[in-house]
């Protein structure tokens, strides 16, 4: 009847994120939308290989809003040439999700683990 997650209609994670995305630096903001991406990227293939495409379809939407946000938070005057490398990584990473969708190709999305992953494990060697 009730989940660990909610009580009485009240959504405790959801809650949790919004304090940690309030009280967030830059860096910690970069971090937390790494970490959707990848929970998210995860259900996509989840989706795509119990058949629930409607899902599949809700979880590749999510992976690219966020792949959106890291993009245009780019900034291409101070970041240089590492800023652009980075907005077209994400802009590969983009593309290679709209092939998954279409082509339900869970080896599609684990090609942009692979990739976002080893960004994802550079962001968070720079917060140590």
């Amino acid at each position: 009847m009730y989940n660990n997650d909610s009580v009485n209609g009240y959504d405790y994670l959801s809650a949790d994120l919004e304090r940690q995305v309030a009280t967030a630096t830059p860096h910690q903001l970069v971090l937390i939308m790494f970490n959707g991406l990848m929970d998210e990227l995860v259900r996509a293939k989840s989706h795509i290989t119990a058949k629930r495409y409607e899902q599949k379809a809700t979880s590749i939407n999510r992976c690219i809003d966020i792949l959106n946000a890291l993009s245009s938070a780019l900034n291409m005057e101070q970041g240089g040439d590492l800023a652009v490398s980075l907005a077209s990584l994400y802009d590969y990473a983009v593309r290679c999700l709209y092939e998954a969708s279409h082509q339900l190709s869970v080896e599609k999305i684990t090609e942009v683990e692979r990739l976002l992953g080893e960004i994802e494990a550079g962001w968070r060697e720079m917060a140590v």
